[in-house]
């Protein structure tokens, strides 16, 4: 479980708040205005940024000062974050090791997860000469092969058109549901809502609401809500 208790983060005129619970193994969307806090969410959950007061828990212990790459984290950002000088091979095996001296387990796992995203057989090309899709299931599977129970996904399918966006939410949901992972996605666009999450946090103004079904909250929404999707 994923536990947010009376955090509080202020940068200069924003404040942002939480204090609510995410169950081990949903898939929340993250929604709302643009500006409303919900990068800096997960910023705060990746410890990227670190927070005035309030703590965030993992499986009950307190993340507190732990550096990102001590939190069981693995993170999916909107440019994809691959060298484009390596391989596509190359770039999931640094979710393994940064220095690629890969065991002969860790590359079989590497290839396992190039497969399970569609990639087999385009382990030795860079990222330019992927399309924009497969660079996103190039960061899919780095994601897979690090095998972390939260997954942070920030807009990371914005820049693909619908379709190709849609099969990559459908792709991430594979991922989460293979790992029993718990993911969290910032989108601005309620129909990936529609297709990915269980649960939604709503954020406005720097104050993210608890978690609720997404069905029971598009049954009653925030006027918040109404205001964003124009109806």
């Amino acid at each position: 479980m994923l536990e947010f208790r009376n955090l509080r983060l202020t940068q200069g005129d924003f404040t942002l708040t939480a204090d609510f619970q995410v169950p081990k193994g949903a898939r929340v969307a993250v929604i709302g205005p643009s500006g409303a806090g919900k990068s800096t969410l997960l910023s705060l959950i990746g410890g990227f940024e670190t927070p005035d007061d309030g703590d965030i828990l993992w499986r009950g212990k307190p993340f507190g000062l732990s550096a990102p790459f001590e939190r069981p984290i693995s993170h999916l950002f909107q440019d994809n974050t691959l060298f484009a000088h390596m391989t596509a091979a190359q770039n999931v095996g640094l979710g393994l090791r940064p220095s690629l001296r890969l065991s002969k387990s860790e590359q079989s796992a590497v290839s396992e997860a190039l497969r399970a995203v569609g990639l087999e057989g385009l382990e030795t090309r860079r990222p330019g000469a992927l399309s924009g899709g497969q660079q996103s299931r190039v960061a899919l599977a780095r994601v897979l092969v690090q095998q972390k129970p939260l997954i942070l996904l920030d807009e990371p399918f914005s820049a693909l058109g619908p379709a190709m966006r849609h099969e990559m939410i459908d792709l991430a949901k594979e991922v989460s549901e293979r790992l029993g992972a718990t993911m969290l996605m910032v989108t601005h666009d309620v129909s990936d809502v529609d297709r990915f999450a269980d649960l939604v946090i709503w954020v406005e103004g720097g104050t993210c609401q608890p978690p609720r079904p997404w069905a029971e909250m598009k049954a009653d929404p925030p006027q918040g809500l109404l205001d964003y999707i124009g109806t």
